[in-house]
């Protein structure tokens, strides 16, 4: 369990996940000192984009902190950092349009946010749960314990797999919808693209430690099935 030979790639994908929180900081902060052309503050261009869409009824808020960002599905409102809200910088405007592209999904039903709305309570069960199935079933060499884990780690991955093409298909709304109502001009897309890409490297990263460590799981329960 301690020394499988899924480690050595669990430990690549643990480093490629903190390279990747590096880098999305980085790429942020050194976009967040180049303006726009046209001087939208993130507050501005996701206003214009929400209204654009017929979405005028949700609200943006500020929030404290860096790089706090988000949309609520539940509130239907839109939050994002200081930084963002206040801020006229091709990160400000890159990563407030990109939130606003979850309210358009949210608008428009698309699929793969609905699927993840709809397992979301069973997710913070099953994730909550899964780590003591697995830890009691190793311990006590339980592999009855260990499948059981397995089917409820599964659960959040899964998650974490349809989180990709959700955060991928909102910064490509992000980014049309931003060229196609002159928030940016085709030359700042490329800063745009750079900050939106850097951030979905951080979900990639994520995805893929927790498939690697699904994949661990499962070799160790099916070798155990076989010695039995």
């Amino acid at each position: 369990m301690f020394f499988h030979p899924m480690d050595f790639l669990i430990l690549i994908a643990f480093a490629l996940s903190i390279w990747a929180q590096f880098r999305v900081k980085g790429t942020f902060n050194r976009w967040a000192g180049v303006q726009t052309t046209y001087g939208l503050t993130g507050y501005q261009a996701a206003r214009r984009m929400l209204d654009a869409n017929g979405l005028h009824d949700v609200p943006i808020e500020p929030v404290r902190g860096t790089l706090s960002d988000h949309y609520d599905p539940i509130h239907r409102v839109v939050r994002l950092s200081e930084q963002v809200y206040y801020e006229s910088s091709i990160s400000a405007v890159a990563v407030a349009c990109h939130e606003v592209g979850h309210a358009i999904q949210h608008k428009v039903h698309y699929p793969m946010l609905v699927l993840r709305h709809r397992i979301f309570p069973v997710v913070n069960i099953a994730s909550g749960i899964a780590p003591f199935l697995l830890i009691a079933g190793f311990l006590f060499h339980a592999m009855n314990l260990v499948g059981l884990g397995i089917i409820f780690f599964s659960v959040a991955v899964a998650f974490q797999v349809i989180t990709l093409p959700v955060e991928f298909n909102a910064s490509n709304r992000a980014r049309d919808l931003m060229v196609a109502e002159g928030f940016i001009t085709n030359e700042e897309e490329r800063g745009v693209a750079k900050v939106l890409n850097a951030a979905a490297l951080t979900y990639v990263a994520a995805a893929l430690i927790s498939l690697l460590e699904l994949v661990k799981y499962i070799m160790i329960f099916t070798s155990s099935s076989d010695d039995d």
